[in-house]
């Protein structure tokens, strides 16, 4: 397995790490609004393809505050691996997590990107896995701090991702059925320009009814 063979639902792992208030209030490198729209992306597409997936934080009740419950809402069922280090690495359950995937191509998103990316990247490079950086779903206190984060570990050989390319590259073909009115649902919902477009080809080109959503009484 290299870096040349695409992501596909048997060879990948996402972790989500940090995505926690305090750490949201100190990103400034993305709106946060957009921020948080990727990361729902991010998970929709790792929960549609059900893909093995790591949720970790960071000093929950001294500082950080609890993980996204709308992140939580998509990972019911997951366990949430609890630490007191800035790098998740360094933390012998979340090593013993990802181990456990038995996956080599490890999907990362968190924040900051300086530090909670970089740090646990970089280590985990060095152990023998491949990390994909998913850049539009992790922030930096500054432009600076994340552009400088993703520069330097895309030099120890990280390979930087967007959100949506991780949705894509996992559906493949419109052929896959199985996945696809998912995925195009998550597209309409969260890929701005593109999901209208598909929404205007629906309803206007082949006559599909408007798209709605039935909210709780």
């Amino acid at each position: 397995m290299s870096k040349l063979d695409l992501l596909n639902p048997t060879n990948s792992t996402v972790i989500f790490i940090d995505f926690q208030p305090q750490m949201t209030f100190g990103v400034s490198s993305i709106d946060r609004q957009t921020l948080f729209n990727n990361v729902m992306l991010l998970a929709k597409a790792a929960r549609i393809f059900r893909i093995p997936t790591i949720l970790t934080t960071v000093e929950t009740k001294s500082f950080s505050g609890n993980m996204w419950p709308q992140l939580l809402d998509i990972f019911p069922d997951n366990d949430i691996i609890e630490r007191n280090s800035m790098n998740s690495w360094d933390d012998p359950k979340f090593v013993e997590a990802v181990q456990a995937t038995g996956r080599n191509k490890l999907i990362m998103a968190a924040l900051w990107t300086e530090v909670c990316l970089a740090f646990p990247t970089l280590d985990a490079m060095k152990a023998g896995y491949e990390v994909y950086a998913v850049e539009d779903a992790s922030g930096g206190t500054s432009v600076t701090a994340h552009n400088a984060a993703m520069r330097r570990i895309e030099q120890a050989g990280a390979v930087p991702m967007t959100s949506l390319q991780v949705l894509l590259e996992y559906q493949r073909t419109w052929a896959r059925k199985e996945t696809y009115d998912e995925v195009i649902a998550v597209v309409k919902e969260h890929c701005g320009a593109y999901g209208q477009g598909v929404e205007y080809a629906y309803t206007m080109v082949h006559g599909a009814p408007a798209s709605r959503t039935v909210l709780p009484k």
